[in-house]
């Protein structure tokens, strides 16, 4: 036999073997984990011949052949190791965060997380000879953070930034995989969707609960679970539920034909066959709400970020008339507040002195009752809307209100209550 021919049955035997490799783990994992069944079918794993590493994608991974079993000779339990650090990542939807301001924080972040999932779990058949090193570094963080989600680390690491050789040394110590193709179209076959990530991770989160062997080791698995499947919602498209039609003044080019104005101009000497519209009817913003929660839970800087946000939004999308009429709102058990924006311009003055009243336990209920009352004053000509910035946790209302209201949330908590089915809910991820 050539050398080619040689060569092409040696790369052969390392793909055969690699592939063995992968499936003798997915074996392991299950035996240990029944309930990540159906998400280990929906993993593929397609060799990367000479990328010396391996990737994750939001499918499966995709892994060097070679690497793969260099790794396995230096500990043989890497490949269920590698397998279900890249799986975790799926099943908390880590690919699916949508762009970051720091793309490394927030790879390291998830990184640390999972990590920190599978030290809890303490399950030999993905238990590395490295990580007794690794335990103090995790031991420090949850000290310092608490549950270790890939949402909370990132958040205390853009707060407490870290120094190159302080990322580097956590890197050394939790990155397994690559994470370029979380930001990529790979184009290939392997794209399972975010929606459907997020129902196998609901069945394992609900499955995890009657595996009884699981004990209190599982509750940093329950909780990134948990997490991670919840329903993330567009802040800015539930804004738009606030628009409301108005009048502004400006050319409606919808509406006007140059053909016929431009042939009155040449044919009656500068004489026009129309007029052009001034007016056009436009969707736009002026009357709405903002309702903060001034319980202890809600700090002066959160509130002044969830302001400032809204208003940017709303600006960003020419959804502003330039008189508006907004109410801003502060209560604890009851009304404290009431200040009112006239001009989107006020809104620097207004956040430079802000002081927060309350600090008492939460009654969403008086709000609600003062707008209502503010609604039949004739205080707003057209109210859309309320926005109630809230950790969640108080007294709602019973009853729909005649506009529409929108919870918005500081970050995801699992044991925060539902806000009642008549309202919409957003989830504001404090990304510092």
């Amino acid at each position: 036999m050539d050398q080619s021919g040689s060569a092409k049955n040696n790369k052969d035997e390392i793909l055969s073997l690699s592939a063995k490799v992968l499936e003798l783990a997915r074996d392991e994992i299950l035996m240990s984990f029944r309930f990540l069944g159906r998400s280990l079918m929906e993993m593929k794993c397609i060799p990367y011949p000479g990328s010396d590493g391996v990737y994750s994608d939001t499918g499966g991974m995709y892994y060097d052949p070679v690497y793969l079993l260099r790794k396995t000779t230096e500990d043989f339990k890497f490949p269920a190791r590698i397998l279900f650090h890249s799986l975790l990542h799926n099943i908390f939807a880590h690919p699916f965060s949508g762009e970051r301001t720091d793309a490394v924080l927030w790879d390291l972040a998830c990184d640390i997380a999972v990590e920190n999932v599978i030290s809890t779990l303490s399950a030999p058949c993905i238990t590395l000879d490295r990580d007794l090193s690794c335990a103090g570094m995790l031991k420090v963080l949850r000290e310092d953070i608490g549950l270790l989600s890939a949402e909370k680390i990132y958040r205390y690491f853009r707060k407490n930034p870290l120094t190159p050789s302080r990322v580097l040394e956590y890197e050394r110590a939790f990155k397994k995989d690559e994470h370029d193709r979380w930001r990529e179209s790979s184009g290939t076959e392997m794209v399972i969707s975010e929606e459907d990530w997020k129902k196998i991770s609901r069945q394992v989160l609900a499955e995890i609960k009657n595996f009884s062997e699981m004990g209190s080791a599982g509750e940093a698995l329950e909780k990134n679970l948990a997490e991670g499947a919840a329903v993330k919602y567009d802040y800015k498209k539930l804004l738009e539920h606030f628009v409301v039609t108005g009048e502004s003044t400006r050319l409606s080019d919808d509406e006007f034909d140059y053909i016929y104005y431009t042939y009155g101009l040449e044919k009656y000497d500068g004489m026009p066959l129309i007029e052009p519209l001034e007016y056009r009817e436009d969707k736009k913003i002026r009357d709405f709400v903002i309702a903060i929660d001034t319980s202890a839970s809600c700090s002066g800087e959160t509130v002044k970020k969830f302001i400032r946000q809204t208003f940017d939004l709303l600006k960003s999308s020419e959804s502003f008339f330039r008189k508006i009429n907004v109410h801003i709102i502060q209560c604890d058990s009851e009304v404290r507040s009431d200040d009112t924006l006239t001009d989107a311009e006020e809104l620097d003055r207004f956040l430079d002195g802000l002081k927060l009243f309350g600090g008492g336990a939460t009654d969403f209920r008086p709000v609600f009752a003062y707008v209502e009352d503010l609604v039949g004053k004739r205080a707003f000509d057209d109210l859309k809307g309320m926005i109630y910035f809230s950790d969640g946790y108080g007294i709602y209302p019973v009853k729909q209100p005649d506009f529409d209201v929108i919870f918005a949330f500081p970050g995801n908590d699992p044991g925060r209550p539902e806000p009642p089915v008549w309202s919409m809910k957003a989830i504001i991820e404090e990304d510092l």
